[in-house]
């Protein structure tokens, strides 16, 4: 009798073994049929976990924007694969076709969506702050009269700390949402200094520059006087012999730079000759800062600049220019191509190829 007890107990124990082993390999496989399940969306979605979310906070979320089926077992499903406390703050990208397993993997390893902004070749630094601090993505703006005292901690090294022009580098940076302003400028900046240093290393003999500011003094000029990557080094000849012959520079963006915002786009005699610390018609030398963002063309133009004998240009009006020796020969093309043979669609700039 004992012994029949006995049997139907260890019977009943392993059918219930049996039973619970069987619902976990039916739980294991549903959890990962469920992990291989693509996430219900036509196109991409965006997604923001905040610092300090929970997992269930962060499912509800889903759940409400329509962004996953089955909330719950998505809990689960983090909870068995042991994350459920390692979802990483930031703004996420769900692509069409991405399973509940990779959604969860981009949450666990912070692959985060990734925005660019682009500062551009020419641009003035009120230029530039007015793009960043507009952006959507970036936080913190930075007003220009603060950005002094904003950014010292990182730029120590520029002679014109009032005035940080030009300090920089044109390029497209990649950041992450909420990405600082200030985080912005000091990747800029330091890859600025960066550029400067490698084409110093390699700039060419008998230069009229003091220092690498100088030469990106001299480098802005020439971003603003062409947007054609060709003239440039001829560009940067004409001014380098000119202040090797202790010529005046006598460069236009240098005056509009220094009339600031009274310039209201047309220069004329008496803005020549007005006397600021920028205007190249009236000082010897060059100007005391840069007047403009910079790209690496224009520092190695004007570190490499054309050997020849031009000391002039003139606009075409097509965005190129006529390079001269002598002023008579200046004073020709300025009548023929600003005057006789102006063309009516006059440009300074060479129109963008489509």
């Amino acid at each position: 009798m004992l012994r029949k007890l006995l049997l139907t107990l260890f019977g009943g124990l392993l059918l219930a073994l049996l039973l619970v082993m069987a619902g976990l390999a039916a739980g294991w496989y549903g959890l990962r049929w469920y992990g291989d399940q693509k996430v219900p969306v036509t196109s991409d979605a965006g997604f923001i976990i905040v610092t300090g979310d929970s997992l269930g906070r962060v499912v509800q979320r889903l759940s409400a924007d329509q962004l996953i089926n089955y909330p719950e077992i998505f809990k689960l499903f983090a909870r068995v694969r042991g994350v459920a406390a390692d979802l990483q703050a930031g703004e996420y990208l769900i692509a069409p076709g991405t399973t509940y397993r990779q959604l969860l993997n981009q949450f666990v390893e912070g692959d985060v969506r990734y925005f660019s902004v682009t500062l551009v070749e020419g641009w003035t630094l009120r230029e530039l702050l007015v793009d960043l601090n507009s952006h959507p993505k970036l936080s913190a703006p930075v007003e220009l009269t603060k950005l002094t005292a904003v950014v010292g901690a990182f730029i120590k090294d520029a002679p014109q700390t009032d005035n940080l022009e030009g300090l920089f580098y044109a390029d497209t940076y990649s950041f992450e949402a909420g990405t600082s302003v200030v985080s912005i400028l000091k990747r800029a900046h330091q890859k600025l200094q960066s550029v400067l240093a490698e084409e110093w290393d390699k700039k060419a003999e008998d230069l009229p520059y003091k220092s690498p500011y100088e030469a990106l003094i001299m480098a802005s000029i020439i971003e603003k006087e062409t947007g054609v990557t060709s003239e440039r080094p001829d560009i940067a000849g004409v001014f380098v012999r000119r202040l090797e012959k202790r010529m005046r520079l006598q460069t236009d963006p240098t005056v509009i730079y220094g009339m600031g915002d009274r310039y209201e786009g047309k220069l004329n005699r008496r803005m020549l000759r007005e006397p600021t610390a920028y205007n190249t018609y009236v000082i010897h030398g060059l100007p005391p800062t840069p007047i403009a963002t910079v790209g690496r063309e224009a520092i190695q133009a004007a570190l490499n600049p054309s050997d020849g004998k031009t000391l002039y240009f003139v606009a075409r009006g097509d965005g190129t220019h006529h390079f001269s020796k002598t002023l008579a020969e200046h004073n020709r093309a300025v009548r023929k191509y600003q005057i006789t043979e102006r063309r009516e669609d006059y440009r300074s700039t060479v129109q963008p190829s489509m």
